[in-house]
């Protein structure tokens, strides 16, 4: 059985990325980082775009031993050693000395329905609107930034029935959770 979670920030007035400096406009901070490590350690799978997954593998490996990191940021570098990487593209290929090379692999929009088990989706938000939109996505987890941005990128592409299932809040942090199922 198939179950895919995405699992994304937000602001307050619905952009998935601001104007000016895409998701770096929005208020990820240490709730949002544990929330993403605990989805991460849930799953057997993240599931990403071809952009999403350059910019992770270029930057979450090295996360491991970096001096600067958080003690999250390390464990959940360390949790994609526990995960199968697949990434939804036509037109990538994974080098074969990238980090996460033996894990990862490559299938196009309409082998995602094949996958098993549990899924989470970071980011990837043009891949993952589409599998929304196809009925493949089981669930939608949404951190609220405490963050209105006036504009950007919508998260959502169409309209989309969502049914509560949690809400959370978090110490030290304005941000908070709202997860739905579809």
């Amino acid at each position: 059985m198939r179950n895919i979670v995405v699992s994304n920030i937000v602001s307050l007035d619905g952009f998935y990325e601001g104007p000016t400096n895409g998701v770096m406009d929005l208020p990820m901070d240490g709730a949002f980082d544990a929330y993403n490590l605990e989805r991460i350690r849930a799953a057997g799978t993240v599931l990403l775009g071809a952009n999403s997954y350059r910019l992770f593998n270029g930057f979450w490996p090295a996360m491991a031993e970096h001096p600067d990191a958080t003690d999250v940021h390390r464990a959940f570098s360390k949790a994609y050693d526990d995960v199968d990487v697949v990434v939804v593209s036509d037109s990538l290929t994974v080098v074969d000395d990238a980090p996460w090379a033996a894990r990862t692999r490559v299938i196009g929009r309409d082998e995602v329905a094949s996958l098993e088990g549990e899924i989470v989706v970071f980011g990837s938000r043009t891949m993952w609107t589409g599998l929304l939109e196809s009925g493949l996505v089981d669930e939608v987890h949404l951190i609220v930034g405490a963050q209105a941005l006036a504009g950007g990128t919508p998260l959502f592409g169409a309209p989309t029935a969502l049914h509560l299932k949690e809400t959370r809040t978090f110490a030290d942090s304005d941000n908070v959770l709202m997860a739905y199922t579809i």
